[in-house]
């Protein structure tokens, strides 16, 4: 099974970057293959042409791997409670897939993750979320990941996980994602 990750912003150690890849590593630990596309690579995308231009190498690498994968995890931080502007043209770049056998994110599922400094905007751009995920035919995994980095502390200064409630969460979104993904495969 093939897991694509989709999330982060520019600042380095991104919260929401990762929670993604600790998704991703719960997966990978249940046997997945996975693939980040972090807060970097997203920034080297140029915006959007629905036009059909020829794709840059960086957009060719991201609509292939989740033309093959068999489930995503996208996370975003809570911009004024919306999706923030890099992963929003990363998911419009995915257009591309229209018309594919599988077009978007068909049948698949789809782990969500937002980390904002407030719960406001975490519940906001969680629901817009999904409401994207469903829009391109995908599955949001009954549990999205809300994470409050006002009140919330995900990683200690070692970089691992510290707080056990986000670990947990991540553990349940990643069983979610391997389970609905192996039927789907």
């Amino acid at each position: 099974m093939k897991v694509v990750g989709i999330g982060g912003t520019l600042r380095e150690g991104s919260s929401t970057e990762r929670l993604v890849g600790a998704v991703l590593e719960a997966c990978a630990r249940a046997g997945a293959q996975t693939e980040l596309f972090g807060g970097s690579t997203l920034a080297a995308l140029p915006h959007f042409d629905p036009q059909g231009v020829q794709r840059t190498p960086e957009e060719t690498r991201l609509v292939e791997a989740v033309r093959t994968c068999d489930a995503l995890v996208i996370g975003s931080p809570g911009y004024h409670g919306g999706v923030s502007g890099l992963v929003k043209n990363a998911i419009d770049l995915l257009e591309d897939l229209r018309q594919d056998a599988r077009p978007y994110f068909d049948g698949r599922p789809v782990g969500l993750i937002v980390s904002a400094a407030g719960w406001q905007a975490t519940g906001v751009t969680l629901a817009a979320l999904r409401g994207i995920v469903h829009a391109m035919r995908g599955w949001p995994t009954p549990l999205g990941i809300a994470v409050n980095t006002v009140v919330q502390r995900p990683f200690g200064a070692d970089g691992a996980l510290a707080d056990s409630d986000i670990a947990g969460a991540i553990e349940a979104q990643a069983a979610q994602i391997m389970a609905f993904g192996k039927v789907t495969a």
